[in-house]
């Protein structure tokens, strides 16, 4: 897995980014400004870094540029902003940004940006700053900005005959509880307990399935338990 450092003036953003991506497997490095990017990018040689546009000291383009005309952009660079235009997209992408997101950050265009990105090799750096590349790196950007991720495939769920016992005697809203909740521990058991794949298998945000499994009463250890 992958060394990322996160860069964002949001608590919330930066403790959401840190919880998915280390779900995943991958080493996280925090940074709440420009001045903590620096420190960081020095200290951890991070393998891909998610950078906020709008920063309070700092802006993300401006630390781009800086890296890029320092020779310091060795590592892919994905751009992140809820208020930034196509232009400024463009912008960041031709000093050397590999893609851009918009915010709110949905979970697959995270990880298809995250796994696109260091999949790459960098797209910039001091000596490698054509305009060749430049072109490329724009193209890139509309593409993300103008276009949604694929949400992942529909899963069919089969239970096993003993497990189909659902009343349907009884009114639809506790039938349809039962049911999802069912679905939800089996694609618990299915992932191991990982939060991020079934918010990714059955196309929920993370937040919207924590909130979806507390009211089911469904026992977020039982996944778990069944890959022990």
């Amino acid at each position: 897995m992958a060394n990322i450092l996160v860069v964002d003036d949001e608590l919330g953003i930066r403790d959401l980014l840190f919880e998915i991506l280390n779900d995943e497997g991958h080493a996280v490095e925090l940074a709440e400004n420009a001045a903590q990017a620096r420190a960081a990018r020095a200290q951890s040689r991070p393998d891909l870094v998610l950078l906020d546009i709008w920063m309070p000291d700092t802006d993300g383009v401006s630390l781009l540029k800086e890296w890029s005309a320092a020779g310091l952009l060795n590592m892919p660079v994905i751009m992140m902003s809820g208020h930034a235009t196509i232009d400024t997209a463009v912008e960041a992408t031709r000093i050397g940004a590999q893609a851009f997101l918009e915010k709110p950050i949905t979970l697959q265009k995270l990880l298809k940006a995250v796994e696109q990105g260091l999949a790459r090799k960098p797209a910039a750096t001091a000596h490698a700053g054509s305009s060749a590349a430049s072109a490329q790196n724009a193209e890139l950007s509309v593409e993300m900005i103008g276009s949604e991720a694929a949400l992942a495939e529909p899963v069919a769920v089969v239970l096993a005959p003993h497990e189909q016992t659902f009343d349907l005697s009884q009114p639809l809203r506790e039938a349809r509880d039962a049911f999802e909740k069912a679905y939800f521990e089996f694609h618990l058991a299915q992932e191991g307990g990982s939060m991020t794949r079934v918010a990714e298998k059955t196309g929920l945000e993370r937040t919207h399935l924590y909130r979806k499994l507390k009211q089911l009463g469904v026992d977020l250890s039982r996944g778990k338990r069944g890959t022990a």
